[in-house]
């Protein structure tokens, strides 16, 4: 006997997961078939997605749209992927409509969505909106659908068609009607925000700018060491200032980064200016690095192409510390967990401050009051693999009454930027062939053959090697910053003073840690 024939509809619409910094498309399939009334949700999705089936049904209702009494199963595919979040229920949305008949199957064709349902059927906003847009306009899709709220993010991509809506009644009318959205179209401006805090403010600490200078010019790591209220937070904070601006593509990069970790504002989602990041001492291991069930970034990733300003280093957790080891050396930062290794990018300086001592006067010995074992442990809470990373170290002297009181104006901002941009122009020249921009990142053989000393550089260089106990990680650092003081007179061959300033910002070797 012939089977009985079954009333049974399919629709398919593509929606996105994000694991760490990459997007995988995801097929919402739904299928409305006979059988006794069911919603079952299959393909790896979390209890957080399964919550979906519940606010979408509840929103059709709530919007005269009643789902047939029928037997609905919905796949998330690939399986093996799990589905986070709440930007599945718009998609799932519009696979069950246009399985049921309400939608027609062709015009969800090539089209990706996301977004999260409420009760009543408005669209809200989720995070990570970009990367997705820039993953539909891989796919080839005809345009995406997401929440208005998001639509000034999801057009910082001009050549990809987005749809914002406000409801499921937009949502549907759009779908039906595509060529009937219009929205005038914006030029996307990458203009750097006025930076308030200026470097003229700042009295005397001639040798701390000049450290500053060679550290962002050549993108090198820096350790500040001083009493406290020497001015090495008022410092630090005004570096992104004299790093040279975004370009277009480095601030959709980092938007990219901050909509992911949903730290994108509203009004003005595109990410404008460099990076700094300033987290407290009490930050964990995970908040620095990222992580979470579902990776996301962490400081580190946070201050990509900018600044991360470590304030009372030693106050820090071992493990926090111990963690930028690897993003420091390799640029990137790696999550390993069950259902995979996630890459975050990490290509930040680091700027770190600290007090020589727990009362902060070492080594004034007529105003510290602390004991050398307290030194000692104090200093050591700073192991020496990082210290051999961190490529230039500033002492910080207090300002005496005639520096603080004088009415002379420093160097501004503006100026140390032009002279900054200058140098860094000249680098990416250099290494235009070699895959890096800066000296900071040159490696092994490329520092062999770019960081060419004369003879009596070479000498100097051998007799400090001799006196202070280098490691092999010292030596190239102090050698790549050597490199950076010489672009800086625009001499291409490393001569001896600028071995001898280079070796002056690594005598805290000698000074400090014994």
């Amino acid at each position: 006997m012939p089977l009985k024939e079954r009333s049974t509809m399919f629709a398919s619409v593509l929606s996105a997961a994000i694991l760490g910094m990459e997007v995988h498309p995801i097929n919402v399939e739904a299928d409305v078939s006979d059988g006794l009334p069911s919603f079952t949700m299959v393909g790896f999705p979390s209890a957080q997605v399964k919550e979906a089936q519940d606010r979408v049904r509840t929103a059709l209702k709530n919007n005269g749209i009643a789902l047939p009494p029928k037997r609905i199963t919905v796949n998330f595919a690939p399986a093996d992927i799990k589905k986070e979040g709440a930007g599945f229920d718009l998609p799932l949305a519009a696979a069950v409509l246009a399985a049921s008949g309400i939608l027609k199957s062709e015009q969800l064709q090539k089209v990706m969505m996301a977004g999260e349902i409420s009760l009543n059927g408005n669209i809200h906003a989720i995070s990570g909106i970009l990367p997705m847009i820039i993953r539909a306009r891989e796919e080839k899709c005809r345009f995406c659908v997401v929440p208005a709220e998001n639509l000034r993010e999801a057009r910082l991509i001009p050549d990809m068609k987005v749809i914002g809506v406000k409801d499921l009644n937009e949502m549907i009318q759009y779908l039906r009607k595509p060529e009937s959205y219009h929205i005038e179209e914006a030029e996307i401006l990458l203009a750097e925000n006025k930076e308030k805090a200026d470097f003229c403010e700042i009295k005397g600490q001639e040798s701390l700018r000049r450290a500053v200078e060679i550290a962002v010019s050549g993108f090198h790591n820096l350790l500040m060491i001083g009493p406290p209220g020497a001015g090495k937070t008022m410092v630090a904070k005004r570096i992104p200032g004299i790093m040279p601006p975004l370009t277009l593509e480095e601030g959709l990069e980092l938007t990219k980064i901050y909509s992911i970790a949903g730290l994108l504002p509203a009004d003005d989602p595109l990410v404008r200016s460099r990076p700094f990041r300033s987290p407290h001492h009490t930050c964990s291991a995970q908040a620095l690095a990222g992580g979470g069930r579902n990776p996301r970034p962490g400081e580190v990733t946070l201050a990509h192409r900018g600044v991360l300003f470590l304030d009372e280093m030693p106050e820090f957790s071992r493990r926090s510390l111990e963690i930028l080891r690897q993003p420091l050396e390799d640029k990137v930062i790696r999550i390993a967990r069950v259902y995979g290794t996630y890459e975050f990018p990490a290509d930040f300086i680091l700027c770190a401050a600290m007090n020589p001592c727990p009362c902060g006067h070492y080594p004034d010995m007529n105003r510290c009051r602390c004991t050398p074992a307290q030194v000692s442990q104090y200093q050591g809470r700073i192991s020496q693999p990082l210290l051999d990373r961190l490529d230039l170290c500033a002492d910080v002297t207090p300002v005496g009454f005639e520096g603080l009181s004088s009415r002379r104006i420093g160097e501004s901002t503006d100026t140390i930027r032009e002279r900054v941009t200058k140098v860094q122009e000249l680098q990416r020249e250099r290494y235009k062939n070699e895959g890096i921009q800066f000296n900071g990142e040159l490696k092994g053989s490329q520092i062999e053959k770019f960081c060419q000393l004369d003879k009596e550089g070479k000498n100097l260089l051998q007799m400090a090697f001799e006196h202070m106990p280098f490691s092999a990680r010292a030596y190239h650092r102090l050698l790549k910053v050597a490199r950076t003081i010489a672009d800086m007179d625009y001499c291409e061959a490393i001569k001896k003073y600028h071995i001898g300033e280079a070796l002056s910002y690594r005598a805290f070797d000698k000074k400090y840690w014994n």
